[in-house]
C-alpha cells in the first residue's frame, strides 16, 4: 500500500517538474501574425527611411513585440488597400527575416520605369519588392502605380491590410525544396546541393528571403549562385546586404551581377543574359542543380529560359516566382 502511495507521489512529482521544464527551460514557438491565409490582417506603419535617392524601407508593427509574421521561406504576401474607391491587391516578398519579432520590412524603390512596367499589371502574379511609380513617370501609365503611390502616401500610424502566406514554392532547409507545379497541386520535393538564382530588378526579394535562410544555418550545405541584372549599377537593389552575404560566406554564396549600361571601372558582366553569363555564372546543370528565376517577363521568356535551354537545365529543375 505504501509503494502505491509512493507511487502516486512520485508520479505527480514527474508531472510538476517536466510542467515547470515545458514552462521555463523549452523553447516556445514565436506568436504567428498570419494565421488564417484568407484572413486581412491590418498592419501599422512604423517607420520611413530613405536608404538611397531612390530607395525606402517601410517597416510595419507586428499585433505585438513577441509576434513574427509567420511567412515560410519562399512565399510572400498581398497588400490590399481601397483606393479611389477599388480595391488593389498585389504580392510583395517583405526582406526583414521571418524570425524577426515585432516588424516586418517592405524596401521600396522609386524609379527605374523598365521593371515598373511589370510590377502594378494584375496580370503577372510575381512576389516583388515594392517600387513606387508616380505620375507621369510612363506614358503607358500616366497615373502611376497605385499601390505603390498609396504606400509612399502612408504616414506613420496608417494601416495597411496584409494577407498570407501565399506561393508555389516553401524551402524547408537544408537543400530540400517543396514545389508546386499549380496552384491546387500536391507539392513535389526537390532537393539540391545548389541553387542557382537569376534575378531581375526588384526580383531579387525573394532570392535574398531564400540566401538568407540558408546561410543562417551553418548545416546547411547548399550554395547560391546568384546572376542579378539591372539596367545601371545605380538601380542594384538592396547591394549591400547582398555582398556583406558574399564576404562572410564565401563558399556558399557566389554573388554575379550584370547591368545595361556600365561606368568605365565595372568589374561584372555587362548586357542581357546569355549563354555565357549562364554557363559561367550558374551551376552545370543536373538533378543536384535547381534554378529559381524571379523578374519581368520579358525577360524570363526571352533572356532567361532560351539560355538555360541552351546550356541543358532541364524545365523540371526550374522555378519561376
Amino acid at each position: 500500500m505504501l509503494s502505491y502511495i509512493f507511487g502516486l507521489i512520485r508520479g505527480g512529482l514527474d508531472s510538476v517538474i517536466n510542467l515547470i521544464f515545458r514552462l521555463f527551460f523549452s523553447k516556445r514557438r514565436p506568436a504567428i501574425t498570419l494565421e488564417d491565409p484568407n484572413i486581412k490582417y491590418a498592419l501599422r506603419l512604423i517607420d520611413k527611411e530613405i536608404v538611397s535617392h531612390d530607395t525606402r524601407r517601410f517597416r510595419f508593427a507586428l499585433p505585438s513585440p513577441e509576434h513574427v509574421l509567420g511567412l515560410p521561406v519562399g512565399q510572400h504576401i498581398y497588400l490590399s488597400a481601397k483606393i479611389d474607391g477599388k480595391l488593389v491587391v498585389r504580392p510583395y516578398t517583405p526582406v526583414s527575416s521571418d524570425d524577426d519579432k515585432g516588424s516586418v520590412d517592405l524596401v521600396v524603390k522609386v524609379r527605374s520605369p523598365t521593371v515598373l512596367l511589370f510590377t502594378d499589371v494584375p496580370a503577372f502574379d510575381t512576389p516583388l519588392c515594392l517600387q513606387v511609380y508616380f505620375k507621369g513617370i510612363n506614358p503607358k501609365f500616366p497615373e502611376g502605380g497605385k499601390m505603390s503611390q498609396y504606400l509612399e502616401s502612408l504616414k506613420i500610424n496608417d494601416t495597411i491590410d496584409f494577407r498570407g502566406p501565399s506561393g508555389l514554392l516553401v524551402y524547408r532547409g537544408r537543400g530540400v525544396f517543396d514545389v508546386q507545379p499549380e496552384k491546387k497541386s500536391p507539392a513535389v520535393k526537390k532537393t539540391a546541393k545548389h541553387v542557382g538564382m537569376i534575378a531581375g530588378g526588384t526580383g531579387i526579394t525573394p532570392m535574398l528571403q531564400i540566401i538568407t535562410a540558408i546561410m543562417k544555418d551553418p548545416q546547411d550545405p547548399t550554395v547560391c549562385h546568384l546572376l542579378f541584372a539591372n539596367q545601371t549599377e545605380k538601380d542594384i537593389l538592396l547591394r549591400p546586404e547582398l555582398e556583406e552575404i558574399q564576404v562572410k560566406h564565401p563558399d556558399r554564396f557566389r554573388l554575379w551581377f550584370t547591368v545595361d549600361r556600365a561606368p568605365l571601372d565595372w568589374e561584372y558582366s555587362q548586357g542581357f543574359i546569355d549563354e555565357d553569363m549562364v554557363r559561367e555564372r550558374l551551376p552545370p546543370p543536373g538533378e543536384d542543380t535547381l534554378i529559381l528565376m524571379c523578374g519581368p517577363p520579358p525577360m524570363i521568356q526571352f533572356a532567361c529560359n532560351p539560355n538555360l535551354d541552351k546550356v541543358g537545365h532541364s524545365e523540371s529543375r526550374r522555378f519561376t516566382f
